[in-house]
C-alpha cells in the first residue's frame, strides 16, 4: 500500500474564522465542503471541520486521515494485518474512503483521488 501523506484532523467552532490562519500557516488555499452537515476545509496538511457537536464528537475519534493511492487496496491489507473496516469503502466528493480500527484501538480515515 502506498501512503501518500497525512492529514491532521482538527475540530474548530468557527470555520470561517480558522480558514485564514491556516491558509496563511500552510501557504495555499482552502478547498471546502460539506460532508453530513459538518463543513470541512482542506488546508494543505491541515483537515478543518465544523457542525453540530454530536458530529463532531464522532468525527474526534478518528486519529488522523491518510492519504492512498488505492483504497481498495488499504482495505486488502489492513483486513490481512488484523484491523477492522468500520465503513466503507464509499465515495466521496474527492475520491474513496474508509475508517478502520487498528489492532491498538487507534481509529484513522484512508483516502483516495479515485473516482
Amino acid at each position: 500500500m502506498e501512503i501518500l501523506g497525512a492529514s491532521l484532523r482538527i475540530c474548530v467552532d468557527d470555520i470561517d474564522t480558522a480558514i485564514p490562519f491556516y491558509e496563511r500557516l500552510a501557504g495555499g488555499r482552502a478547498q471546502r465542503f460539506d460532508r453530513g452537515g459538518v463543513q470541512v476545509a482542506a488546508v494543505g496538511s491541515f483537515l478543518l471541520m465544523s457542525g453540530p457537536e454530536a458530529e463532531l464528537e464522532i468525527l474526534r475519534r478518528v486519529t488522523a486521515t491518510i492519504a492512498v493511492g488505492d483504497v481498495e487496496e488499504a482495505h486488502r491489507l489492513l483486513t490481512d494485518l488484523g484491523a477492522r473496516v468500520l465503513a466503507g469503502p464509499v465515495p466521496t466528493p474527492a475520491g474513496r474512503n474508509l475508517l478502520a480500527m487498528h489492532p491498538d484501538g487507534s481509529v484513522f480515515e484512508y483516502v483516495d483521488q479515485r473516482g
